[in-house]
């Protein structure tokens, strides 16, 4: 029942399907509890399409992006709360009742969401949903572990994995089908409390964890659940092995302490746990701050600042990367244990830093060749349509669209009717004047400009997606499931994610704000700056943990890591400060 969260290779895989085939009860328990994971990845990616269309019926949403950044985020907020929270109710009172706990807040949560008739009841219906996704997103897996046979508990726990990055696919095929649905990012939101309400029915005919049950001494229960998962001839010695976990792990807290100060003054007192902490939240806050989940929340929008108008437009070329996101994660489970976990993260790093770069020479050159804005085409529409930031400026006759955009929010420009990439008009950003230049057959423009370079900034984020998701996406995990000592791995996996978590927090708090200060090319090349810190800082504090047992990898870090050029890991001795 022991040993962490392994990553599963093809013969586990193989196993597990021969395992769940000959007792379907053990599969039913893992897609149960990993519907967690579908809502965690369901609702990382439809606020990237809602906010769209929440930006067109809230006009103070559309004028103000830390309103925007504000809505996205505070579900990162609240997950943040979630998993904090999350940890102490699991102990407390189970892994199925958190479970149950987290359905309710992300059903009632998705309910305020697509009933709200001002942007702070979406904020309020975020921060719910972002509560029960960050207990979902600790219990789900955890659940799966504790109730999987250990031979196959790695492929079954990795269901958790493939089922966020698919909620994150089916969040865009969704918005993609409510476009032209009466309340559109409604619809968008409200359906993410259908699979918690079944994921609810679900549970409430599923057992306990048998280890939770057997550290509460319920013995006989724990018995009966693991009699339904193993075969008769090995019930008994899983019993042993559970009492035998149990008793150590209640032995270690006598010895550290039970409450969460004392297990922090001693894990930060260990050589072993704090350059095991090093790794471990370097590479969680490397995984937010390479930017990935300024394409999760914004893509759309990142597609509309490539030159892309349409809403429409934008889902669909967002669902590219987000298909390449779930199947990057299905390849790292082939890849991961050949190349290993090092030497992954560093050739992902360098790929997501040449994407970035090139990503912001792409933005930069769209906006220094975006068409130029044409006093005659602005005054067709009348004097009092024209954006007044244009009839005031004193160099108009040099501006061009993306000046036009940059000087206010309430600036928009009309493309040319004949060619979208001749001069066009800066109007007023209202919905009349919209109407009366799309009257003309002509594309409104709020987010970018028209731009020849859109189509390969596109091409790049789907490079960005597939550098980035074999390697960075899933790698930090396994790190921190190996990384540390038994006795403090729920403490450093919790530290870890919450860096994690607060990481995400930051950058997706700050991303459009960014984008106005910076510039779409200022942005992605802060990124690809912050990329090559983390980059720095996996070559010098990350250790090849693969094919070591926990025992191995805690002796190479008492000795301590030195890194070679070869991306191989070598313990050498160092001083132990």
């Amino acid at each position: 029942m022991e040993g962490g969260i392994s990553k599963p290779d093809k013969t586990e895989f193989t196993e597990c399907w021969r395992t769940t085939w000959k007792t379907p009860y053990i599969m039913r328990l893992a897609l149960s509890a990993g519907i967690g994971g579908l809502l965690f990845g369901y609702d990382t990616g439809v606020i990237s399409g809602a906010s769209l269309y929440i930006r067109d019926d809230f006009k103070s949403v559309d004028r103000h992006t830390w309103l925007q950044e504000t809505i996205v985020s505070m579900a990162v907020a609240g997950a943040i709360i979630g998993a904090a929270v999350g940890g102490w109710i699991n102990d407390k009172y189970g892994r199925k009742k958190s479970i149950l706990l987290a359905d309710i807040l992300f059903f009632c949560g998705a309910i305020v969401m697509c009933a709200a008739p001002a942007p702070w009841m979406i904020i309020l219906g975020r921060i719910l949903v972002g509560l029960g996704v960050g207990m979902a997103s600790m219990t789900s897996p955890l659940y799966i572990s504790e109730a999987s046979p250990a031979r196959i508990r790695g492929a079954l726990v990795s269901t958790n994995g493939l089922l966020i990055t698919g909620g994150q696919f089916l969040a865009y095929l969704i918005n993609l089908a409510f476009t032209k649905a009466p309340g559109t990012w409604r619809w968008m939101l409200g359906v993410a409390g259908v699979p918690a309400v079944v994921q609810f029915i679900l549970m409430l005919s599923l057992p306990e964890s048998p280890r939770w049950l057997y550290r509460k001494d319920k013995v006989k229960e724990a018995r009966v659940i693991l009699e339904k998962i193993y075969p008769p001839n090995e019930v008994e010695d899983e019993m042993k092995a559970l009492q035998l976990s149990i008793e150590m792990e209640k032995a270690e807290e006598g010895s550290i302490g039970d409450n969460f100060l004392s297990k922090l003054k001693s894990a930060w007192g260990n050589v072993v746990v704090r350059r095991g902490l090093y790794a471990g939240i370097a590479v969680q806050v490397a995984q937010q701050f390479v930017g990935i989940n300024t394409v999760m929340y914004y893509s759309p929008t990142i597609v509309q600042l490539a030159g892309f108008a349409s809403n429409k437009t934008a889902l669909a070329l967002s669902l590219i990367t987000s298909g390449l996101n779930a199947v990057g994660s299905i390849v790292s489970m082939f890849f991961v244990d050949r190349f290993g976990r090092r030497r992954l993260m560093i050739i992902s790093m360098f790929g997501i830093i040449v994407c970035l770069v090139a990503l912001s020479i792409m933005f930069h050159e769209a906006s220094i060749h975006s068409p130029s804005v044409s006093s005659l085409e602005s005054q067709h529409f009348g004097r009092n349509s024209t954006c007044s930031s244009f009839l005031q400026a004193p160099d108009a006759s040099s501006w061009n669209c993306m000046s036009c955009l940059k000087a206010s929010p309430h600036c928009a420009f009309c493309a040319n009717g004949d060619n979208k990439y001749h001069p066009g008009a800066c109007l007023a950003s209202t919905d009349a004047i919209r109407g009366s230049c799309r009257q003309e057959r002509r594309t409104w423009y709020t987010q970018g400009c028209p731009s020849k370079f859109g189509f390969f900034a596109v091409l790049l984020l789907g490079l960005y997606i597939i550098s980035y998701s074999p390697g960075m996406g899933t790698v930090p995990w396994i790190v921190n499931s190996e990384i540390y000592p038994l006795r403090y791995r729920g403490l450093g996996g919790g530290i870890a994610a919450v860096s994690n978590w607060a990481s995400n927090l930051i950058v997706s708090e700050t991303f459009l704000t960014l984008t106005e200060a910076l510039g779409s090319a200022g942005t992605f090349l802060l990124f690809a700056g912050f990329s090559f810190l983390g980059l720095v800082a996996i070559f010098f504090l990350v250790p090849e943990t693969k094919g070591l047992q926990f025992e191995e990898v805690e002796k190479m870090l008492e000795k301590g890591f030195k890194p070679s050029i070869c991306c191989c890991k070598k313990p050498e001795e160092e001083d132990t400060k």
